[in-house]
């Protein structure tokens, strides 16, 4: 950050970043707050005091954290229902529990989302921005659809041309004042609700501290915490690959939490990253450092409060140009080539699509991530399930006529069910010899099949011996083996 705050051409880039993400916040905060059933100025108070508060906090630079579609729909039933201090002290209960969360190490879970659901995750997070920008193109005079082709080709052409200025901000900027000047009547920004006159003051909800309360706010908050927490780390994640930069997922979560307390304090809705505005920031602007998280909070609260009547003015249609460029940008074109789903295993592809469809029926990004993440889990056990295999001989030189069978593989739930059907109990001289060196038991359900096995032996008055097994099977085995209560 240093480093950016010496270098003017860095620098420069930072702050028209910042502007740009602040354009693009205004009416996303709008409709997410009227999506909760509250106030506009509700949802860009919060968009405002978490960007600035996530900028000193946060553990993934150049991030963007605001007021979310996916946080307003979890509590928005508090709003509706139980007024706007119950709405408030369960955004702050979900800070807190954030920071718990945090604390308690969760971000550390982020290890076990594998990367076919990372790529469910963003390509349907590239569809619900497209599908968000519908209602704008929808029943809308016709002049909306040139104005966004102007600013489709502004928004591709630029790049080649220039980057020490973002297209999106010369996009917007050009097309606001081809509105004016040319007095097109198209939808603005001040038709999407009433902008804030004033700063955001201090908001201690005015509930009681009981049970009860806990009782109504409790289940809110945590799905607030926990949709929050997963969408955040999962963005975090995304910036790390594009930027080839690590970030502080720890750190993020925590920070998260703090931010959200924060807004709520200050009467916001509380919220989480913005894949969206965050690939403005990163991807279409180039920013890389905390100082455009930062400004794009301050421009926001400038732009509303100071030059609010100069926003109301912004067509629509600029920004639906910069978020359609948004949306396919984020996309994985190459995830979805047929080069590459013919080399992916089909499991793999199972797996994304999944999670693609689960989150763009639901509109739910937690419920479509656990829904991949739970397919993954199936597929992984239905192919190791077939890696353990046991192979007999029936030695001629030995003194005692013995079978024996060598155990190969990973043994846990899936692959030790089918265990027990791979002995010859009746056909077995009367001593069997069991090696495990080439296998590792990882699980109870393991050792109750080697119970199991071990009993049917014993009921044809035939002795088992385990031989081969390495230190932590061992252990397991002797902790466990006869107290697991199977009959065989």
């Amino acid at each position: 950050m240093l480093t950016a705050l010496r270098t003017p051409r860095i620098l420069t880039r930072e702050v028209l970043a910042g502007l740009v993400v602040a354009l693009a916040l205004i009416p996303e905060a709008i409709s997410f707050s009227i999506i909760a059933g509250v106030d506009p100025r509700v949802g860009l108070f919060s968009s405002f005091v978490m960007a600035v508060s996530i900028a000193f906090l946060g553990g993934r630079p150049a991030m963007i954290t605001a007021a979310t579609g996916a946080i307003a729909l979890v509590i928005a039933p508090v709003a509706r229902e139980y007024g706007m201090d119950y709405f408030i002290a369960t955004v702050i209960l979900g800070g807190l529990l954030q920071v718990l969360m945090g604390v308690l190490g969760v971000a550390k879970l982020m290890r076990f989302i594998p990367r076919s659901v990372m790529l469910g995750f963003v390509n349907s997070l590239a569809i619900l921005i497209f599908m968000a920008q519908l209602p704008h193109l929808i029943d809308v005079p016709w002049m909306v659809y040139p104005l966004v082709a102007i600013g489709l080709v502004i928004m591709v052409l630029m790049p080649r041309l220039t980057k020490v200025i973002p297209a999106p901000l010369v996009a917007i900027v050009l097309l606001t004042a081809a509105t004016v000047t040319m007095a097109i009547a198209v939808p603005t920004v001040g038709d999407q609700g009433e902008l804030p006159r004033s700063l955001p003051e201090l908001f201690i909800p005015n509930v009681p501290l009981t049970l009860e309360t806990l009782q109504i706010i409790g289940p809110f908050a945590l799905a607030m915490a926990l949709v929050g927490l997963l969408e955040s780390l999962l963005t975090a994640k995304l910036v790390d690959d594009i930027t080839d930069t690590h970030s502080r997922k720890t750190r993020e979560a925590w920070g998260q939490g703090v931010a959200n307390v924060l807004s709520g304090l200050f009467g916001g809705m509380g919220g989480c990253a913005m894949i969206g505005q965050t690939m403005i920031n990163v991807k279409a602007s180039g920013a890389r450092t905390r100082i455009s998280t930062f400004l794009a909070g301050v421009f926001l609260l400038i732009l509303v409060v100071v030059l609010g009547d100069v926003v109301a003015i912004i067509p629509m249609a600029a920004l639906v140009a910069v978020m359609i460029i948004v949306s396919v940008s984020t996309f994985n074109w190459h995830s979805v080539r047929w080069s590459t789903l013919k080399r992916m295993p089909k499991s793999e592809t199972t797996v994304m699509v999944a999670t693609v469809v689960v989150v763009v029926a639901t509109h739910n990004l937690a419920i479509g991530v656990l829904v991949g993440v739970v397919v993954a889990m199936v597929a992984f056990a239905r192919r190791v399930a077939h890696f353990a295999t046991v192979e007999r001989t029936l030695p001629e030189d030995e003194a005692v006529p013995t079978a024996y069978y060598r155990v190969n593989g990973e043994l846990f739930f899936a692959s030790s069910n089918d265990l027990t059907t791979q002995f010859e109990y009746t056909d077995d001289p009367e001593r069997v010899i069991i090696d495990m060196s080439n296998s590792h038991i990882w699980d109870a359900s393991t050792v109750a099949a080697l119970d199991a096995i071990t009993t049917k032996y014993e009921r044809l008055e035939k002795r088992v011996v385990l031989i081969g097994l390495n230190e932590a099977s061992q252990y397991m085995h002797e902790r466990l083996a006869g107290n697991l209560g199977g009959e065989g």
